[in-house]
């Protein structure tokens, strides 16, 4: 069993969103592992299997049969964002922390978006362009991609921030369970139409410079992926007008 603390309402949970992670999670839970055994507060992860057709299930259902704050979950609708909602839904953390199965922030950067390091807010956004993030790696591809995309998010749905689509998210437990609830999309553009929910509640968001690597093997195609993205950013335009956050 684990050295963690009693997670009966822990401070944070970890929500991981796999969909046929066969080969990064058993190098990214003893990454996550070693975190939270060096922690003094209580932790929960959550993985949610999304239709893997590879091991995923597995090799989570391992690591939680050694370690009694992991959890596995499965979630059928196909989609990240579906995955992270069933995993942002259930966890029980004062924080719920999304963190992408690549770990292409390292794990113990999570310390950035809890108390005393961050300040007062609702949601905090890991951020590679604000002062002070650093990114290792990238291809010039796809840095232009995420530029022009940020540029279309900013126009039409989520002002003001310079970076919506890094894979590590917080939200305080009281926010995500006014936000998640209404999100409406499953594929790449989630984080926006969560963001642009957070936004027209008047949350409070923060946004946090992390350190971030390039990992090979994403699952965004540049031209398929990037379509489907600029077509839901208008769709959560739609949705707005249309009075479906309300």
């Amino acid at each position: 069993m684990s050295e963690n603390e009693e997670t009966t309402n822990p401070l944070l949970t970890i929500v991981v969103p796999a969909y046929n992670e066969g080969k990064r999670l058993p190098a990214t839970l003893p990454q996550i592992i070693h975190y939270v055994n060096g922690q003094d507060f209580g932790v929960e992860v959550i993985v949610v299997n999304n239709n893997s057709s590879d091991d995923t299930r597995a090799i989570a259902e391992k690591f939680a049969a050694d370690y009694d704050y992991i959890k596995v979950m499965d979630e059928a609708q196909q989609g990240k964002g579906a995955a992270v909602r069933t995993g942002m839904l259930a966890g029980k953390g004062d924080y719920l922390f999304i963190a992408d199965a690549d770990l292409s922030m390292p794990i113990d950067q999570v310390g950035k978006f809890l108390p005393p390091q961050s300040g007062n807010y609702d949601v905090a956004i890991g951020s590679r362009e604000a002062p002070g993030a650093v990114r290792y790696d990238e291809p010039e591809y796809r840095h232009v991609m995420g530029r022009v995309f940020n540029l279309i998010v900013r126009w039409f749905a989520v002002p003001g921030f310079h970076d919506t689509q890094a894979g590590f998210k917080c939200f305080t437990r009281e926010a995500a369970h006014q936000v998640f609830p209404k999100q409406t999309i499953d594929g790449w553009a989630f984080d926006v139409e969560v963001l642009y929910i957070a936004q027209k509640l008047k949350h409070n968001i923060l946004e946090v410079p992390i350190e971030w690597h390039y990992q090979p093997n994403s699952r965004i195609n540049p031209l398929k992926s990037s379509y489907e993205m600029f077509a839901q950013v208008f769709e959560i335009r739609r949705k707005g007008r249309e009075g479906i956050y309300d």
